[in-house]
């Protein structure tokens, strides 16, 4: 954000702009110097809010908050916590990190005592590697034929493989997900012998893993989902399988 020559605050009502236009939908935005800080900001003024956060501003806006705000305290933390006291994310900003020490191990407290005090010296990342991709559709009404099941299980193949070709990977495995009526959820896997981006092939690989589950209940969500992703060509990262060795 600091890179950019528009102040904070235009960025972040421009954003919720594309985003309601993109999706129809309103967000709540927090701005500020690093992701711990943005995080908590964004839930300061729901909804279809946006705060512009500065570290001036910390001790009046996150230091009152409750302490099980703080991102990495959970429900057992917090009870430990406010069972010594420490209430408020401010009053955590105030203990003396010997004083954490004696009563959490030493990365937590140095966690806990940085955390609170707003500082995060964690990088952004703005793209980490998919290790999957996935498609799965809930029905309002659960269905029973098997016609129904195959060709709803033949359109997400497609779809996903669509997914694979738009994002430039291959995969090697292919696999589906059934919930029933009763809420039980199975899946089923196939690893193939080369990553692939046929569509053809994936819905091959997904009609055999549903070849192998019982449908003796109606089904409420069905799912298709590849995995092993690779690049093309990246054979690198693809351990050979035996009958493809006499090919190289």
């Amino acid at each position: 954000m600091s890179e950019l020559p528009q102040d904070s605050e235009s960025i972040g009502r421009a954003l919720k702009r594309r985003i309601l236009e993109a999706t129809g939908m309103t967000c709540s935005i927090g701005i500020a110097p690093n992701k711990l800080l943005a995080k908590l900001s964004s839930e300061l003024d729901k909804p279809d809010g946006l705060t512009v956060l500065s570290m001036a501003e910390v001790p009046s806006r996150i230091w009152p908050l409750d302490v099980r705000k703080l991102q990495g305290v959970g429900p057992k933390a917090e009870q430990k916590l406010k069972a010594l006291g420490w209430t408020t994310i401010g009053a955590l900003a105030a203990v003396p990190p010997a004083e954490l020490r004696a009563h959490f191990g030493e990365s937590y407290s140095n966690y806990l005592h940085a955390a609170a005090n707003g500082r995060d010296e964690r990088p952004v990342v703005t793209f980490r590697e998919p290790k999957s991709i996935s498609r799965e559709t809930t029905f309002q009404e659960d269905l029973r034929e098997w016609q129904d099941i195959a060709r709803v299980l033949a359109e997400l193949s497609k779809k996903v493989a669509g997914d694979l070709d738009r994002k430039g990977y291959l995969a090697r495995t292919v696999g589906i997900k059934l919930r029933f009526e009763d809420f039980r959820t199975v899946t089923r896997d196939r690893t193939l012998e080369a990553p692939t981006g046929a569509a053809q092939e994936i819905r091959r690989a997904a009609f055999e893993c549903l070849s192998r589950i019982e449908l003796k209940r109606r089904v409420r969500l069905i799912g298709v989902r590849l995995g092993e992703l690779h690049k093309p060509g990246d054979l690198a990262a693809v351990p050979l399988q035996p009958d493809l060795l006499g090919e190289i």
